[in-house]
């Protein structure tokens, strides 16, 4: 028999929701749709990150499409890999990402069919249109980390089923790509931000220092890299999924009209801030600026919930079984109650919210700022039925 991982069994979770809750008990959940856990033969657990047990020396690499890390078997040439599957169907062969052995050391395989000589990337680095000068020291440094970061972000996309093609080397007209630029020094700025389907990220915002003292500047609860990744790619699918299509109007419905002047929008909000009720309408104060930025920063909390959700699911916690008060939201807070996905979405952000309490209160008990420092309005939980309801729609077969 061949080598394996230990995995958490795969349960096909149907209509049931991006993140597999069932509908009924919250904590009936089935296995997310990306497990971030699992255990290598040797039974040490290894984690999203790793591409090496470092207990048995065992290779393994993330395969984006499986959703899952895997057991790398030596395949027919020495750049080549099998992943074991116990059937007896010939297997696929992989290659290791190129950037493995880079700063950014990424552990992604892809099928060795879509390898050609001018890509050597996996699915999250073939993204990038540039990366940091690595002539300077710490840029390896905030490259890896931005890296991991992505992987994550592109991770939940793929999995969700939404469309995540290179602009790069893909799809120039209506793909993604990523320039992680850095200040020159002479005064120039780079802003991190989204325009025509390149997101730009000023890499010193890897900087933990940095982004500390931007994070107190801005008044935010909550800044990293993460979050900026998922906000950004927010302003990417309202372009690809929302802009000129069908569901323009239900968005303006819940979220604004988005062709007032967007300068003066954001001149008005740095000016004088955020209107006194935003709590009862945003998911944040930034996204009381703009509708668009109202879509990415619910966009980006959706993201949020779900991964987390999905990570608490692969490591089977039961946030049902705490005893804590907790009013969960019903059908009267979803944009339409009579949809027939509200059921799992209320199942979800139920749970969200039990878990929330208590991570939060973890987060107190060793000193640190709230893990999530966000109250969810009925308005906020409306626009997020709505993202909820866009990506189940949006969602391409596996």
């Amino acid at each position: 028999m061949g080598a394996h991982l230990l995995e958490i069994p795969h349960v096909n979770t149907g209509d049931l929701g991006v993140v597999g809750v069932r509908p009924g008990n919250p904590s009936d959940a089935a296995p997310p749709r990306i497990s971030r856990t699992c255990r290598c033969e040797c039974g040490r657990p290894l984690f999203f990150q790793n591409s090496v047990c470092l207990s048995c020396g065992a290779q393994v690499g993330y395969e984006p499409e499986l959703g899952r890390l895997t057991l790398l078997a030596a395949g027919p040439a020495p750049d080549l890999w099998l992943i074991p599957h116990g059937s007896g169907s010939r297997p696929k062969s992989y290659r290791r990402c190129g950037n493995l052995n880079s700063p950014a050391g990424c552990n992604w395989v892809f099928p060795a069919e879509e390898s050609q000589a001018e890509n050597t990337f996996c699915i999250s680095c073939g993204l990038n249109r540039t990366i940091p000068d690595l002539s300077i020291a710490e840029n390896g440094e905030y490259w890896r980390r931005i890296e991991l970061a992505k992987r994550r972000l592109i991770s939940s996309l793929v999995a969700f089923g939404l469309p995540v093609a290179s602009r790069v080397s893909e799809d120039q007209e209506c793909g993604l790509a990523f320039d992680l630029l850095r200040a020159p020094g002479n005064g120039t700025r780079v802003l991190t931000g989204h325009c025509e389907g390149i997101i730009t990220l000023n890499i010193e915002e890897a900087d933990d220092s940095t982004r500390e003292k931007v994070r107190e500047q801005m008044h935010e609860p909550y800044r990293t890299l993460l979050g900026h990744l998922r906000h950004e790619t927010g302003h990417y699918y309202w372009d690809r999924l929302v802009d000129r299509s069908d569901w323009l109007s239900g968005f303006r419905e819940v979220f604004g009209d988005e062709t007032q002047d967007y300068q003066v929008a954001l001149a008005r909000h740095y000016q004088q801030g955020p209107p006194p009720d935003w709590t009862q309408h945003y998911v944040s104060a930034y996204a009381s600026v703009h509708p668009w930025e109202d879509w990415a920063e619910t966009w980006a909390h959706y993201l949020h919930m779900a991964d987390t959700l999905g990570t608490a699911l692969s490591f089977r916690l039961d946030m049902d079984s705490l005893e804590l008060p907790f009013e969960g939201f019903e059908s009267d807070s979803l944009r339409l109650p009579t949809e027939p996905n509200g059921a799992a979405f209320l199942q979800l952000l139920n749970f969200w919210g039990r878990a929330t309490v208590v991570l939060n209160e973890l987060s107190r008990s060793m000193g640190l700022a709230d893990f999530y420092p966000f109250v969810l309005s009925r308005d906020a939980v409306a626009k997020l039925h709505f993202v909820h309801t866009l990506i189940e729609s949006a969602a391409q077969p596996a």
